[in-house]
């Protein structure tokens, strides 16, 4: 499982005119199963993924053809955590 933030960079200020490619792009990664939570980071600091079911490189292909990782809008992290333990709510994500 992943976390990948996705911090404002220098191009910050071109968000708009890549918003609707980008918003396609976190559609695509729900549909495919991937991405399991998307959201903002506060206070508009950028935003943030939740993924599962890639392996690392496919991951990073994926975020790379994010219209923000690719115009600089944003500068991706990603992190990987390994489960042990969950809320019993969210015992799908250690299965």
């Amino acid at each position: 499982m992943y976390v990948v933030l996705l911090k404002f960079a220098e191009n910050r200020a071109a968000a708009g005119a890549h918003m609707d490619g980008h918003n396609a792009w976190v559609a695509k990664g729900f549909e495919d199963g991937i991405f399991l939570m998307a959201g903002s980071l506060k206070p508009g600091l950028g935003g943030a993924v939740l993924a599962r079911g890639e392996d690392r490189a496919a991951l990073e292909a994926r975020i790379a053809a994010d219209p923000f990782v690719a115009e600089g809008v944003v500068s991706a992290e990603i992190h990987e955590i390994a489960p042990a333990r969950t809320e019993e709510r969210l015992q799908a994500l250690i299965a």
